[in-house]
């Protein structure tokens, strides 16, 4: 019997919100044997949990421990649909350079962004966390990225964006390449203050930024 798609989806998203790997599992694989698009279980099931868990984040109902735990549930089922997405192998994949900024370990919405972007099929450099500056700018030149993306979680290590943004300004790639930011602290505001793209709330965003930045 087909399941409806909308049940496998709620059923992603609570998954992902309760921290269930197991669930998340079936899950995905009830979502290929019923032939659902792959790409649209991650955005609206999977991504849908995600906005949840940052939601209860927000609010302190859920802390680091609980954040990792969809985090991993989310990956397990993304492992399992990924194969099955349809990507346009004719069309070269946009570039985007990830990463958390110097002195700056906080590192679970990066990874998050990373997991929604390889799904879409963005090809994603990811630099990590504490990443010294220069290295975004090493990283655009050397992969000819299109998009930076980078986060901070404290206030203590926004100035750093604005100095990347400076960086590339000074070593004249400032205009080949979109700056979005994102992280706890960060505002649209902040953003267009230090000379930014774009800024995102959470990693459920992050698709939708990317498109419209890179947009012909």
């Amino acid at each position: 019997m087909n399941m409806d798609k909308e049940e496998i989806f709620k059923n992603l998203a609570k998954c992902v919100v309760d921290g269930d790997e197991e669930g998340a599992k079936k899950w995905a694989e009830e979502t290929i044997k019923n032939n659902i698009d792959a790409y649209e279980a991650i955005m609206k099931g999977l991504a849908e949990g995600m906005k949840v868990v940052s939601e209860l984040y927000e609010k302190g109902e859920y802390y680091v421990p609980e954040v990792l735990l969809s985090a991993s549930a989310m990956n397990v089922a993304v492992e399992i649909l990924k194969p099955h997405i349809k990507v346009d192998k004719t069309a070269k994949p946009i570039t985007v350079v990830l990463g958390v900024v110097e002195g700056d370990i906080h590192d679970i919405g990066k990874n998050l962004v990373k997991i929604m972007l390889d799904s879409a099929g963005f090809r994603v450099i990811d630099l990590g966390k504490d990443v010294p500056l220069q290295e975004f700018v090493k990283a655009v030149k050397e992969h000819g990225a299109e998009v930076i993306g980078m986060s901070a979680l404290m206030t203590t290590t926004m100035p750093g964006m604005k100095r990347v943004v400076d960086l590339l300004v000074s070593e004249g790639y400032r205009d080949k390449v979109k700056i979005m930011i994102g992280g706890a602290p960060t505002t649209m505001e902040y953003a267009r203050s230090i000379g930014a793209d774009s800024w995102g709330k959470d990693a459920s965003e992050a698709v939708g930024i990317v498109r419209s930045l890179t947009a012909k």
